[in-house]
């Protein structure tokens, strides 16, 4: 699938509520969102035929077209089922899962309140965010240049895509130089997340990840803080500066592309991927799979 181009995949991708063969999906090249990033989205994992926290997903998307200042035209239930109807569509079972909403094309300019806001979701199969032989041992991570804004700034609770321009610069630069990703702080010099995943730190059999105070309070964070806490791993939210990464022993990354992701190095800084980490791994892999399969095994 790497060596394809995303335009040139097979299937059909859900645009504005029909089917549409994967090569016709297309929109034109004044459209306001790819100008001026009006645009929301989510990212989602189908396990076993099913998606995962897909409403928790769909609600987040509205909201973010909502503090966009933009309503996505269709409901929660409409978007969920064309999600499903398109996982069966596609074939697949496990994959990754794509909505997104932004303006059109009716006007461009700064201001376009009455653009029409267009919808699309596409599904592919999508393996490990990182490499799966190295992700064990853990991955290597930069200090990002940039930092997360100050949430008077931006919009830092919608999952927007300008906010992830940075993150793709940060990306970039981190991997240039060999490593994985990078960790971005905030504008206060915190710890705040990498490029598109949040983080965690293990201390004396206790977590530390940082208050999602301006950045995304990710899905699966939130899914990693109730499993470790059912497990009981005490968890702690609190500002976490970079030099207390010398007093930490584990680390690791949770998103839906990520899944949890142990650390061995962030900058100067080490970690030895460890049994809490493992632990964790574990049990968000246990979660993710559908109910209905564990029950009937």
């Amino acid at each position: 699938m790497a060596s394809v181009p995303f335009d040139q995949l097979d299937g059909h991708i859900w645009m504005n509520g029909e089917f549409v063969r994967w090569a016709d999906a297309k929109l034109h090249v004044l459209t306001h969102g790819l100008h001026y990033a009006s645009s929301v989205f989510e990212g989602e994992r189908a396990y076993g035929g099913e998606i995962f926290k897909l409403t928790e997903h769909t609600e987040r998307l509205i909201e973010s077209g909502r503090i966009l200042g933009f309503e996505i035209p269709y409901t929660v239930e409409e978007i969920n089922q064309a999600c499903r109807d398109l996982l069966v569509k596609q074939g697949f079972t496990d994959a990754y899962v794509r909505p997104i909403a932004w303006r059109g094309s009716e006007s461009l300019g700064v201001s376009a309140q009455n653009n029409r806001i267009n919808v699309a979701i596409a599904i592919w199969q999508w393996p490990s965010y990182f490499d799966p032989a190295t992700k064990m041992k853990g991955i290597r991570l930069d200090i990002a240049e940039y930092c997360r804004p100050d949430p008077r700034t931006a919009p830092s609770r919608a999952k927007a895509a300008g906010l992830y321009m940075i993150c793709t610069l940060s990306k970039h630069a981190a991997e240039a130089k060999g490593y994985a990703d990078a960790l971005m702080l905030d504008w206060r010099g915190q710890i705040a997340e990498a490029t598109g995943a949040n983080i965690f730190f293990v201390k004396d059999g206790k977590l530390h990840t940082p208050t999602p105070d301006c950045f995304l309070d990710g899905i699966t964070r939130r899914t990693v803080i109730g499993l470790a806490r059912d497990l009981g791993i005490e968890v702690i939210e609190r500002a976490i500066m970079p030099e207390e990464m010398a007093g930490f022993e584990e680390a690791f990354l949770c998103g839906t592309a990520a899944e949890v992701t142990p650390i061995s190095e962030i900058a100067q800084y080490r970690f030895t991927p460890g049994a809490l980490s493992k632990k964790l791994i574990d049990a968000y892999e246990a979660e993710v799979q559908p109910k209905q399969a564990q029950a009937a095994e």
